[in-house]
């Protein structure tokens, strides 16, 4: 791989700049100004790393469970392509801008190998209103009580979506803790029939400026009834109402989801890509 000034790890000093890089992009940088925002810049605290070549305003990635490319010109692409290479891989996908990710993933491919899934045009919606159709005035925030049943559907939506099984590495402890940390903040929601989700969403990441929707899912025997319009209509009325941006993004040939985000009011604001790996 060819040697360029390389990227380096940031820390407290860089946390202004990251910030304004941050702002300057709120939707799509979304997953990592949640983590900023509440917890700066240090690695532990952040479960993970920023890295820069040159400065936080000229380049920006995150190196955690997702490798996440904030900033940069094609040079900056292989320096962190290089400082990914040269350790242990960390994370399970890479995710952000199409225009960022997807080079960046032809950077890597060689050492990393092949990927288990390729999404590189997911379009990136943005709602700052309020939803163009009727909120389903029974999603609500999910209570603790309910985490089992809650987490019933939760991995069946993983399973649907990721193809993988969010159990198997540990028994599903990790999944769990995670799911219990939304509902304990608020950001699970779902509508229950007789103890039975049948439409779920969460708010994943939520900073200051966005609140991003993800885990959009129906139960299969619901599908069809319109509670995925109305319940992500709710989630999203409820993210507007905290003076946020609600934001998501969604696979470009899933052309049902498409139309039902258009209806809630929906407007596309970039483009996405995800790489899933083994």
């Amino acid at each position: 791989m060819l040697k360029l000034l390389g990227a380096r790890q940031l820390g407290t000093r860089d946390r202004a700049d990251v910030q304004a890089v941050l702002e300057a992009d709120p939707v799509a940088s979304c997953m990592v100004a949640a983590r900023v925002e509440d917890l700066g810049v240090e690695p532990r605290a952040i479960n993970g790393e920023l890295w820069s070549r040159g400065g936080p305003t000229e380049s920006l990635c995150f190196s955690g469970a997702n490798l996440v490319p904030l900033l940069g010109g094609v040079n900056d692409l292989r320096a962190f392509a290089d400082r990914a290479c040269r350790v242990p891989r960390m994370c399970s996908s890479l995710v952000g801008r199409a225009e960022l990710t997807m080079p960046l993933w032809e950077m890597l491919e060689a050492d990393w190998g092949p990927a288990r899934e390729v999404r590189a045009d997911q379009p990136l919606l943005a709602l700052s209103g309020p939803p163009t159709i009727d909120p389903d005035a029974l999603v609500r925030p999910v209570r603790m009580e309910e985490l089992d049943a809650y987490l019933v559907a939760a991995i069946a939506m993983f399973i649907e979506e990721v193809g993988v099984d969010p159990r198997t590495s540990d028994g599903g402890r990790g999944y769990r803790r995670r799911v219990a940390g939304l509902i304990g903040s608020g950001r699970a929601w779902a509508r229950f029939d007789a103890g039975t989700v049948v439409f779920k969403a969460e708010v994943g990441s939520l900073s200051s400026q966005v609140g991003q929707i993800q885990g959009v899912w129906v139960h299969p025997r619901y599908r069809g009834q319109g509670l995925g319009a109305g319940g992500t209509a709710a989630v999203a009325a409820a993210v507007v109402r905290t003076g946020r941006v609600a934001s998501l993004y969604v696979n470009s040939y899933n052309h049902a989801a498409r139309k039902t985000y258009e209806r809630i009011g929906f407007t596309q604001v970039g483009t996405f890509a995800t790489v899933l790996l083994d």
